[in-house]
């Protein structure tokens, strides 16, 4: 079916019954995790219409576990390691230029539920996410029910998240309203990708997904915690990450690129500079030379980084 017929159905009913999804999934060298992350899409009780698997040019058996998927409609793009950036921006726009009205994006360490897809696909909005746990069944859901770029003051914008404000998977409602997201779950209309672009290929890792919320959000759209919708992780969680190392970098210089880009007052979009200075005042007491060089650079390199990057604007 054409994108136009599929774009009336949906404007008409104005439901999500019959909309067609594409899962987007980004890869690199973690082969043994993609074969039981293809497991749970293989076993969705809502089958998807297309699973794009984006390659970051994985050098372990990646291709032989993508070529034994017969049982999907599986199609895979093998490109340079761009990070998880560069490849949710490229699954993305395959996703959309083939017409899908859903994109589910996912990442190569999680499995989900079986009734994961169906839970998604049975809520009538734009912007959702299913809800992670742990190997244990812990809540473990870290999209932040409260992302402050307001505030000069919150030196972290993500003051609050879903597995900080509830014990427990149980004791949330059906739907809870978040203001960020991670690009393992998170789903999303084509009519959000019309308005407001593409995951930003230019942050590699980190941030693209908080940002591609905010732009989201901007637009008065609000995302959507589905309590039913259960993705469960494979490994823990690591947020603890050298900021004196290349991560470090990217992580440094993407939050100040959100700050830049969408702080809502001029004393927000300085934090950087202030970030910055901070760094650079305690690295003799910290023994942190590296991160101080890692804060300079990103400072420098976010300047530039201002605007969207033009392939990620809205498609003409």
């Amino acid at each position: 079916m054409s994108f136009e017929a599929r774009s009336a159905r949906t404007s008409t009913t104005g439901s999500s019954a019959g909309e067609s999804v594409a899962v987007v999934v980004v890869t690199h060298d973690r082969a043994d995790l993609l074969v039981a992350m293809l497991d749970g899409i293989a076993a969705q009780t809502h089958a998807p219409d297309a699973v794009i698997v984006v390659d970051n040019a994985s050098a372990d058996h990646t291709p032989e576990v993508l070529a034994a998927r017969t049982d999907l409609r599986l199609e895979v793009i093998r490109q340079d390691n761009l990070g998880g950036a560069g490849g949710f921006h490229r699954g993305v726009r395959a996703a959309y230029d083939q017409g899908f009205d859903r994109v589910w994006l996912m990442d190569d360490d999680v499995v989900p539920a079986p009734g994961c897809l169906a839970a998604l696909m049975a809520v009538d909005e734009d912007c959702l996410i299913a809800v992670r746990e742990d190997l244990s069944g812990a809540l473990v859901e870290k999209a932040a029910v409260d992302f402050d770029l307001r505030n000069p003051l919150a030196i972290k914008p993500k003051r609050a998240t879903v597995d900080s404000t509830y014990a427990d998977r149980a004791s949330m409602p059906a739907l809870v309203e978040v203001h960020n997201v991670a690009f393992e779950g998170f789903m999303t209309r084509r009519s959000v990708i019309e308005e407001i672009g593409f995951p930003d290929p230019s942050f590699f890792i980190f941030y693209d997904d908080a940002e591609y919320a905010v732009r989201a959000r901007r637009t008065g759209r609000r995302i959507w915690g589905v309590r039913d919708a259960v993705l469960v992780r494979q490994l823990d969680f690591n947020q603890q990450h050298d900021l004196s190392g290349w991560k470090g970098f990217y992580m440094y210089r993407n939050l100040f690129v959100v700050h830049l880009r969408h702080g809502e007052n001029p004393l927000v979009r300085a934090k950087p500079w202030l970030i910055t200075l901070a760094v650079l005042l305690l690295s003799p007491l910290r023994g942190g030379r590296a991160e101080a060089r890692n804060v300079i650079r990103a400072m420098a390199s976010a300047r530039g980084m201002r605007r969207l990057t033009d392939s990620a604007r809205p498609p003409r």
